[in-house]
This record gives C-alpha cells, sequence and structure tokens, in this order.
C-alpha cells in the first residue's frame, strides 16, 4: 500500500476550513495532517505534508508570503491556492511565489478534488475562470525574469519593480499583490537599496527594461 498524500488545510474561515478537511478526508488515499486559521501555526509542519490548500486573505502573514515560505521549507511542497480574488496581479503573484494551482472559492467539490489530485502529481492547474490571465501575465513577467534584467532582485522584488515602474504608490502595490502595507514598503526600500537609485530612477530602469507598461 502506497503512502497517503499528506494534507495542510489554511484557512482562516471555520466553517470552510471543516469543509475542506472534510473533502479531502474522505478522499481515498489522502490524509489532513493539519488545519490551521493561520500560516504561522501551519508553517512549523510543512516539512510533514505533501500538499497545502491554502487561503490568501489570511490574519498575520499573508497567502501569498507564506507560500513562498512553505516552498522555501519544503522544496517538494505542492501548494493549492484556494480563495476569494480573482485579480490577475494576485494571481500572477501567487504563481510567482511557487503556487501550483489556483481556484475561486465556490469551485464544485469535484473541481477541487481534481485540483487536488493533479497538483499532487506535479501539475499546474487553473479554474477556468483564471487561466487566461494567470498564464499571460505569468508568461510576461517570467520573460522579463528570465531575461536577467536584474539579477540582484529576488522574483518577487522584480514583481514589484514592475508595480512601481508603473507608477503605482506603496499602498497599491500592497493592495495588488495582496500584502500589507509595511511589506510592500520594506520591498519597496530594498529594491531601491540593491539598484542604488532614487524611486524615481527606479521607474526609469523599469521601463528600460521593458517594465510597467501594462
Amino acid at each position: 500500500m502506497s503512502d497517503p498524500v499528506r494534507v495542510l488545510v489554511v484557512e482562516d474561515h471555520p466553517l470552510y476550513r471543516q469543509a475542506v478537511t472534510s473533502l479531502v478526508e474522505g478522499m481515498d488515499g489522502w490524509t489532513v495532517v493539519g488545519a490551521y486559521a493561520d500560516a504561522e501555526s501551519a508553517l512549523p509542519h510543512a516539512t510533514s505534508a505533501d500538499l497545502v490548500v491554502l487561503d490568501l486573505g489570511l490574519p498575520g502573514v499573508d497567502g501569498i508570503e507564506a507560500t513562498g515560505l512553505f516552498k522555501s521549507a519544503n522544496a517538494a511542497i505542492a501548494i493549492l491556492v484556494l480563495t476569494m480574488s480573482e485579480e490577475t496581479p494576485v494571481l500572477t503573484a501567487a504563481v510567482r511565489a511557487g503556487a501550483s494551482g489556483y481556484l475561486v472559492k465556490g469551485s464544485e467539490p469535484e473541481d477541487i478534488e481534481r485540483a487536488l489530485r493533479a497538483v499532487a502529481r506535479g501539475q499546474v492547474v487553473f479554474g477556468e475562470q483564471v487561466a487566461a490571465a494567470v498564464l499571460a501575465q505569468a508568461g510576461r513577467r517570467t520573460t522579463v525574469a528570465a531575461d536577467s534584467a536584474f539579477p540582484m532582485l529576488s522574483a518577487r522584488e522584480v514583481e514589484v519593480l514592475d508595480l512601481i515602474a508603473a507608477g503605482r504608490s506603496n499602498a497599491e502595490i500592497a493592495s495588488s499583490l495582496f500584502v500589507s502595507p509595511k511589506t510592500a514598503k520594506n520591498h519597496v526600500s530594498s529594491i531601491l537599496t540593491k539598484l542604488g537609485c532614487t524611486r524615481t530612477e527606479a521607474v526609469a530602469r523599469g521601463r528600460d527594461a521593458g517594465l510597467g507598461r501594462d
């Protein structure tokens, strides 16, 4: 008998957390090893799981940051985002952080189960309503990153620089990437320090590299 697929459920809404837990527990060969209302509680258990079902709108560490932290703790872990947001920048941020699947809440249980099985097999899965937007945005920004226009920046910082180059304020960056204003400010400060330039100069350099041209 093969080992069960071990799942962490990270969802702050108790009823939805229970619904997802029940769905997974009802799948043959699958087991929930923990269900948590926030990422901080779940992260210590990353090495004990094969897959995370993750909401983005979490208290404390948001889902985008948590995705990166889970991947850092366990590079083999698969992450299926299950959230309310259909905004393209949020989808792109989740993909860049390491998510293998993205479904919006309201998806049918059978769709969630199919996505879980696919992500566990190493496949990339998106709901029909978000697939085209995710692939278009991720493809454009991945090309920029692949060109190594800013090798000193992390993939997340390139994402932020793209928004800086588009003239977005820190508050708008935070909203677009589904992170806290403090996190957005820290990313911006790190970018300016690494580039050794002012924000205005960063806008120019980003646009020269093809960023900020949505």
